[in-house]
């Protein structure tokens, strides 16, 4: 198993080096300059987006896509993938991860606008994603489906797995739990959930993200507050080691690019192609609505819920010991600041944030099973799938679940980020007439005539607001 584990994670310093951090970061800084940096400028236009409301009584609405994918994004790399960042690449990791994520919005907003576009009708909602877009707009079904194979064993599987094993964890560290028997319980539990579709996915994930999320940054807030004259100190300590300017070392400077870019990834998931299958199944006037909220996305996971962990753990001295890692560093840290019942605290906020993500995974993989093959045996297969991961990953070695995850991740993303490249006018031209219809004061509607040369949006052309034109 050792040998497995070491295996991994040299094949994981050669994907990140070459793919993850040339690819990613490529693509991110292309789509930012080619925008005029559009996460900067609309911002504030974000906010005002994810407030509506669907037209539609049975459809999901913006905030509720957004629920669906903050509920795969906000999870175990929240909590145990930024101190794991930390641990391995030091303080200086969390400045990649800023910048990945600031890099990434224009990313996210591209992938998630491209999906509302090339989004399909499924009964009395949309489906979508980067399968639906590769097959519309570069009509090359077999890397489709190659695709949707990949996403659904990575999320659905794979990073699942990671969840369960981040959960049952952080539960035997706080009560002693046995790992098996958490991941049986969580097991059923999302079994009963994952059966129901997406209507129940979006209305639990909408409650559970704003819920968990105001309760760990409440408590992380304070521990900030109540330290800020140490503040700039550790702010200080996060650039200077980003740039190995402490101990003057290349390697230190890489090791924190590579694991900030890696976990940052993770964390947010801009570019890997996951996101977009929640923003396809939003009913909204205009795909760039959804790409604008798609973007908050990132930034709200990366720069608000992984920041808050971070400084827990570089606001106390438990780090430098090297003898706690992952999930059981930000324990041991909270609980430096507040005491012994941090440790129980962390360990309910992993279960809520790795639960939600464990619903909101799975129906990336829904739908690309769908895409693949639209029957119901093979949905049932997959759930049950997906199931017994759960419980394969509450006991498996930390190292190997993280190493699989990554592996599975850069493969992911290189596909996707290729893709979207390619199509990439159609996105840009998208955004343009956007702001064209911001600036001359409408709300503005899609229709698949403003967009020159573009094809397969068809169910924009048998939209209510076209029919009503």
């Amino acid at each position: 198993m050792e040998a497995l584990i070491n295996g991994i994670d040299n094949v994981n310093g050669f994907i990140y080096t070459y793919i993850l951090i040339i690819l990613l970061i490529g693509v991110g800084v292309y789509f930012t300059i080619r925008t005029n940096f559009v996460q900067v400028r609309l911002f504030p236009e974000m906010f005002r987006v994810i407030t509506e409301k669907s037209e539609s009584k049975n459809g999901v609405s913006a905030f509720q896509a957004f629920s669906i994918s903050a509920a795969s994004r906000v999870g175990a790399a929240n909590i145990a993938g930024v101190a794991m960042a930390i641990a391995t690449g030091g303080p200086g990791a969390v400045f990649w991860m800023w910048i990945v994520a600031i890099i990434g919005m224009a990313t996210g907003l591209i992938e998630s606008l491209l999906a509302q576009i090339y989004k399909v009708r499924d009964g009395e909602n949309f489906r979508g994603g980067p399968a639906y877009y590769i097959q519309t707009a570069l009509g090359k079904k077999w890397l489709a489906v190659l695709f949707a194979v990949l996403i659904s064993i990575t999320f659905g599987l794979i990073f699942n797995s990671l969840q369960a094993n981040t959960l049952a964890n952080a539960m035997e560290e706080a009560f002693s739990f046995n790992p098996i028997i958490v991941g049986i319980v969580v097991a059923l539990v999302t079994g009963l959930i994952i059966f129901g579709g997406v209507q129940r996915i979006s209305k639990i994930t909408s409650i559970i993200v704003p819920v968990m999320a105001i309760f760990y940054v409440g408590v992380v807030a304070f521990v900030v507050f109540t330290n800020l004259n140490l503040i700039p100190n550790v702010l200080s300590l996060i650039v200077t080691e980003a740039f190995g300017f402490r101990e003057a070392g290349v390697g230190l400077l890489v090791g924190a690019l590579i694991e900030g870019a890696r976990r940052g990834l993770f964390s947010n998931e801009a570019g890997m192609g996951s996101v977009p299958h929640a923003a396809a199944a939003a009913d909204v006037s205009h795909p760039v609505k959804q790409g604008l909220v798609q973007s908050l996305g990132v930034f709200f996971d990366t720069i608000i819920i992984c920041s808050a962990t971070a400084f827990v753990i570089l606001l106390s001295d438990v780090y430098q010991s090297g003898a706690a890692n992952g999930v059981a560093l930000t324990q041991a840290s909270l609980s430096d600041h507040l005491g012994s019942w941090a440790v129980g605290f962390v360990a309910i906020a992993i279960f809520f944030f790795a639960f939600s993500s464990l619903i909101g995974n799975y129906y990336y993989g829904e739908s690309n099973i769908q895409f693949i093959k639209n029957g119901t045996i093979w949905l049932q297969v997959y759930r049950l799938a997906v199931v017994l991961m759960i419980v394969v990953g509450s006991y498996i070695e930390i190292g190997l679940a993280w190493g699989l995850a990554d592996i599975f991740m850069a493969f992911t993303a290189a596909v996707n980020l290729i893709v979207i490249l390619l199509i990439s006018k159609v996105a840009f031209a998208a955004i343009k007439d956007y702001q064209q219809q911001r600036k001359a004061g409408k709300d503005p509607v899609f229709y698949q005539k403003n967009i020159p040369g573009l094809k397969g949006a068809d169910t924009w052309v048998d939209n209510e607001s076209d029919k009503q034109s």
